[in-house]
């Protein structure tokens, strides 16, 4: 027997460890670990506080619901119902423990058993049959975010009812199908932003977004699944209000059963878990619930979950096979990709013949060789992982795997920086890389070419048009067929974005620094370049002490400048740029240096400026604006929803300006 002591150091690691999940999960939108990883960790939780009850608290995860409502979409809003989660349950055992306690109790229950949809919980509140607010569920049982607006523009959310009632609150849960996930994450890659883990996370942080454009782009659904509250009509069970519902144009969870026994509710959870591999949008278990209300209302609720209902998790399905090879791809950053390519195997109903194996450090460490027998899940989600190597199968001859040298898209070397996980091949003339280049190359932090946007630019590489981003300064050249293919508009708009491709040669040349892209050289360390040398030219021939002599510019960043400079392919690059009229000489502009010497960080959301402009402003005038808060920080700027960089501001006593105070720092 355990003593004291371990049992409540390990209940209080459990605690802590949960609490972060929570946190990852529910708060931040990105979970750490897998539904049945942080499942195995509740339940040990559970397991301890039930043979030792005397050290439950009120706070221990096991207590709570949910996570922290924040104010990032809207305002807080309080729960006119609580919305509670479900009890998981794990055997089939304990879903018949469930049935048969119901029937016990109850007078010749009904239970109907349908989809747990892995999405983010939200109700509706409909007052005369119209929309009148969207709230997420929040901490569960006092308040939630109000994201009407964004509610607005999803296209299965009602906005007018066929039956005008006085009161109808209904809850749901937003999900993204596969499809549209893999189109947001794709157009994320594209424009080098955070690519989402899966599309639960992706539907949670698009909900949360402020711009409701944004939330239109992304095209989330929604499945109802309880009706909460309602004034002007009497139903009477699950089933009748969903009957309702879909009389509404609401859709609801579809192919739900109504069943009388502990046989027939498994039969219908098994029915679920053999079509999830086939539906379009990702499930996490099956739920279980009594049909009649007044059933419910009997039964009641503890403080986290209602009586009357179960969350059955599907155990996580793994297959052996054999792995074939590893295939090397690119993305749009230049990072190396390796991908297992195997025998073809069935999870969730779907055939399954490649997952990603991350990086190299993934592979160093289950020490995954070709010829080998790996062992492939799933687990709640429909991305198939790679578990585990059963080496006892190896081929005597196999060898350890290593990526080897040369990029597979362009064949240059590739560079593992140093604390990084990933490879990348850092040659910007990539072919694999190129679309993500000239958009960083023609975007605002860069060249800021109005007009000249991904979209475009994506066509015009389509097209042929566009190979290179000296290629840009070519596409006056072409602007008949430009026009007559209808790539940037008709003649108005086509001569409106050559304009400025021509205007942009003008460009202070720390944007052109900036545009080419050299790992780790932002707009900031672009200013310093050209601060200290003055021109492209006397950069690409500076030796790496001067460089290092540059503030701010580490070992890593100076290598990455050296080989940059050193490669024939950029400096080919450098030379048609030059030919081409772009402005390589003069010192950076900064303003009138009222900020020299000062260093801010930025925090929140500003009302009269996007973060680049603010950040531009501070650099225009001498300022350096950092991603953290040290001691070396002078200012930080505190727009609305700061996140913790103003704690850390508050810890250090570095002062904090407001907006207005900003400005009148500015004099603007």
């Amino acid at each position: 027997m355990q003593d004291i002591k371990t049992i409540r150091n390990e209940l209080n690691d459990l605690r802590k460890k949960i609490r972060y999940h929570n946190k990852k999960y529910y708060n931040d939108d990105s979970p750490e670990i897998s539904d049945h990883e942080y499942d195995q960790l509740m339940q040990r939780l559970k397991q301890i506080e039930s043979e030792y009850p005397e050290f439950i608290t009120s706070t221990s995860p096991t207590q709570l619901v949910g996570g922290k409502a924040k104010r990032t979409a809207g305002k807080l809003v309080p729960h006119d119902v609580p919305m509670l989660s479900l009890q998981d349950v794990f055997t089939r055992e304990e879903v018949a423990d469930f049935v048969n306690s119901m029937i016990d109790k109850l007078d010749s229950p009904e239970f109907v058993v349908e989809e747990k949809i892995d999405g983010l919980s939200l109700a509706l509140r409909y007052v005369d049959g119209i929309l009148t607010q969207a709230i997420t569920r929040g901490d569960g049982i006092n308040q939630g975010e109000d994201v009407t607006e964004n509610a607005r523009v999803i296209n299965d959310v009602v906005e007018e009812l066929i039956d005008k009632l006085n009161y109808f609150e209904i809850r749901g849960e937003v999900y993204m199908t596969r499809k549209n996930f893999e189109l947001v994450n794709a157009r994320q890659e594209l424009l080098d932003l955070k690519i989402f883990a899966n599309p639960r996370n992706c539907a949670a942080g698009s909900l949360r977004q402020l711009d409701s454009r944004i939330v239109r782009e992304r095209n989330l659904s929604m499945f109802v699944f309880n009706l909460q509250k309602v004034d002007g009509i009497n139903l009477e069970s699950h089933s009748a209000a969903y009957e309702f519902m879909k009389r509404n144009g609401i859709k609801v969870i579809h192919n739900y059963k109504i069943c009388k026994t502990a046989n027939e509710v498994l039969a219908a959870i098994d029915e679920i878990g053999k079509t999830r591999g086939d539906l379009e949008y990702d499930i996490d278990g099956a739920v279980v619930k009594i049909n009649s209300f007044d059933q419910r209302e009997q039964l009641g609720a503890t403080s986290k979950f209602p009586r009357w209902a179960i969350a059955y998790k599907y155990p996580p399905e793994e297959k052996a096979t054999i792995l074939r090879k590893i295939e090397l791809s690119v993305g749009r950053t230049g990072r190396i990709t390796p991908t297992a390519i195997f025998d073809p195997i069935y999870l969730c109903g779907t055939k399954v013949e490649r997952a990603t194996l991350h990086n190299q450090d993934f592979i160093d460490e289950l020490d995954i060789r070709i010829g080998d027998t790996i062992i492939v899940y799933k687990s709640g989600e429909i991305i198939p992982k790679i578990k585990a190597v059963d080496k006892s199968k190896r081929p005597k001859d196999s060898k350890a795997y290593k990526f080897g040298e040369n990029c597979p898209a362009c064949g240059q070397k590739i560079e593992r920086l140093d604390n990084a996980v990933d490879y990348r091949c850092v040659n910007p003339n990539c072919p694999a890389q190129i679309e993500n280049h000239i958009i960083n190359f023609a975007g605002r932090t860069a060249m800021d070419i109005k007009g000249l946007g991904a979209i475009a630019i994506h066509n015009l590489i389509e097209k042929n048009f566009l190979k290179s981003i000296v290629d840009i300064y070519k596409l006056k050249n072409f602007r008949q067929e430009l026009i007559d293919a209808g790539i940037l508009g008709k003649d108005k708009n086509t001569d409106k974005i050559l304009l400025a491709i021509e205007e942009s040669k003008k460009n202070d040349p720390a944007k052109l620094l900036t545009g080419f892209g050299i790992f780790g050289i932002g707009s900031a360390a672009a200013r310093e370049l050209m601060k200290n040398f003055g021109s492209i030219d006397k950069i690409a021939k500076a030796t790496e002490e001067e460089l290092i002599a540059v503030p701010d510019l580490g070992e890593i960043s100076v290598k990455q400048i050296k080989n940059f400079f050193n490669d024939e392919i950029n400096l080919k690059m450098l030379a048609e740029l030059k030919n081409l009229g772009v402005e390589f000489n003069g010192q950076c502009v900064m303003g009138n240096g009222q900020l020299t010497g000062k260093t801010f960080a930025l925090t929140g959301t500003l009302e009269n400026f996007t973060r680049d402009e603010a950040k531009k402003l501070i650099e225009d005038h001498g300022g350096k604006v950092t991603g953290s808060v040290s001691k070396k920080t002078d200012f930080v700027i505190a727009g609305e929803n700061p996140g913790s960089k103003l704690q850390k501001a508050n810890e250090l006593n570095i002062k904090i300006l407001n907006e207005e105070e900003f400005k009148n720092l500015m004099k603007i």
